[in-house]
């Protein structure tokens, strides 16, 4: 493979010149985003997806869309597929790839790598000052991003789960607030969205059901179809949902996935209500302008709150409007 001398998202952007074939080895968030776009630039592009789907942190349902997406587009997408070799032949990269007990091989002029990165701190001789770490997960730190060394912190992708530009920004700023004037600011109080920019996006924030049940809670989800939404249907982009999650018995939300249009735009709405302690019956209330795709967001708090009309409170109800008349 390093003979091979493949792009990542830092080198492919060199290219002077389209790939007439393109694999990309990865479909996470990278992977995905660059994959669709080579195939829309006129690359006949081949996506390796280690599982049985693309997005393998989003919801299923949205790996499933956005994987009917890119076969629809021409893409191939080989999904539960591992590379074991790579040849070279000329400028040709052969690669062969096992498959559910099976392998077969795949030609390439060039090969992109959207696999994951790691921590780049090699050279910074952290165990000299006691700062613990892991060469693949990255510097340890505490709920405050102070590490092992009580005067040295961490912020950004070397020590977050979340690898993403805007979680790294609001790591330094707690880390300015922690270290430099005794806050403390904790990092499993922050609310972190991400957003993959396929076509259509897929927003994600919170736990999924998944995440959930593995925390020991049970879950209400409440989804709202965009074929539904006025306004996508008058944009004629009716393709994905907002689903939202909340804890059962109530309306907290615990996460939310909306995947469509402008999904990275809408999912800070549910952001705002998360950190604000707002519950989706609240979210109800809110009067959006009409029409417009964010409704779908109220759309679930209606939904919400119409659970709350239990036989008894609507025997209740109806007792009380009789007495009224």
């Amino acid at each position: 493979l390093a003979a091979a001398r493949p792009l990542t998202n830092e080198t492919v952007f060199n290219l002077t010149e389209l790939p007439r074939r393109l694999v990309v080895i990865g479909a996470g968030p990278i992977g995905c985003e660059l994959a669709q776009a080579f195939r829309r630039l006129g690359s006949e592009v081949t996506l390796i997806a280690s599982g049985p789907r693309p997005l393998p942190r989003d919801d299923a349902e949205a790996g499933d869309l956005l994987a009917a997406r890119f076969r629809a587009e021409g893409m191939v997408l080989l999904t539960d597929s591992r590379l074991q070799q790579v040849t070279l032949d000329g400028p040709v990269r052969r690669l062969q790839l096992a498959s559910a007990g099976t392998s077969r091989t795949v030609e390439a002029d060039q090969i992109l790598l959207a696999t994951g990165r790691r921590p780049n701190i090699d050279s910074l001789n952290l165990a000299a000052v006691g700062v613990e770490f892991d060469p693949k997960e990255g510097v340890r730190v505490d709920d405050h991003l102070r590490t092992t060394h009580r005067r040295i912190f961490a912020a950004g992708d070397v020590c977050l789960h979340h690898q993403f530009t805007h979680a790294a920004d609001f790591s330094a700023r707690m880390v300015i607030q922690n270290a430099l004037f005794h806050g403390r600011k904790r990092v499993s109080d922050l609310v972190i969205p991400w957003c993959t920019y396929t076509d259509p996006e897929i927003a994600h924030v919170g736990l999924n059901a998944a995440g959930a049940a593995g925390r020991g809670l049970t879950t209400t989800s409440f989804l709202r179809p965009f074929t539904d939404v006025d306004r996508a249907r008058l944009n004629g982009e009716t393709e994905g949902y907002v689903r939202i999650l909340t804890q059962s018995g109530t309306d907290r939300i615990l996460g939310a996935t909306i995947v469509g249009s402008h999904a990275g735009d809408l999912i800070s709405e549910i952001c705002v209500a998360m950190a604000g302690g707002l519950g989706l019956g609240r979210l109800a209330g809110v009067i959006h302008p009409y029409p417009t795709l964010a409704e779908a967001i109220r759309q679930c708090g209606d939904a919400y709150n119409r659970t709350r009309l239990t036989p008894r409170a609507k025997w209740m109800l109806s007792a009380v409007l009789r007495w009224g008349r």
